[in-house]
């Protein structure tokens, strides 16, 4: 009985009240009720230009690798095409900071980025560079010491300054030595020698 008789109050309510709104109806904007404006969210990162690129030449970007732990590093790769891969540029840091690849871990928003990505995957249509962390497996300890240039050998005279030493002269004569099986014989042809050699000049 009770929805009976709120069904029939409502209905004289309505009944009670215009059809259709008269063509001079014209609300009161002080009756609105007040309102916050709405304000539109920041972008996370402003537009930028469009890149525009001559035909067939493919955009490049900056690519900066940074470490704030031990051992420090601060990396900054020109010019690498967007189909660079991660494994490539973990190679070049590996040979810049003379570490090995297998002790860099490369990371993009403190998450790691496997080694079969490239540039492409993880950067956007219109960024010029990009900045990884990079994570040392082991710290300083992973970085090899630089390699001590050995002291090369004088090089030996060749041609008529070859001739000049007294090397060659005891090859020359242990060479014969060998082939003819005599000694005496073999210091005779190389004295021999020797004199032709040095009345020609």
């Amino acid at each position: 009985m009770a929805e009976a008789a709120f069904a029939k109050t409502f209905l004289t309510t309505i009944d009670s009240r215009p059809l259709k709104l008269s063509p001079d109806h014209v609300e009161d904007a002080r009756k609105f009720p007040a309102r916050q404006p709405y304000i539109l969210p920041r972008m996370p990162k402003p537009m930028s230009k469009p890149i525009n690129l001559a035909p067939g030449q493919e955009r490049s970007i900056t690519v900066a690798v940074k470490s704030l732990r031990n051992p420090p590093l601060d990396i900054k790769l020109t010019s690498q095409p967007l189909n660079t891969s991660i494994l490539d540029i973990k190679s070049s840091v590996s040979t810049q900071a003379r570490i090995p690849a297998d002790k860099i871990k490369i990371l993009l928003n403190k998450r790691p980025v496997p080694d079969s990505k490239v540039l492409k995957d993880v950067i956007g249509d219109t960024d010029s560079s990009i900045e990884f962390s990079v994570m040392v497996l082991g710290g300083a300890a992973s970085v090899l010491p630089e390699e001590v240039a050995q002291p090369t050998a004088p090089a030996e005279p060749a041609g008529a300054a070859a001739v000049e030493t007294d090397a060659f002269w005891s090859d020359l004569t242990g060479f014969l030595s060998q082939r003819l099986k005599d000694q005496q014989e073999a210091e005779s042809l190389s004295k021999l020698f020797k004199g032709s050699w040095e009345a020609s000049r």
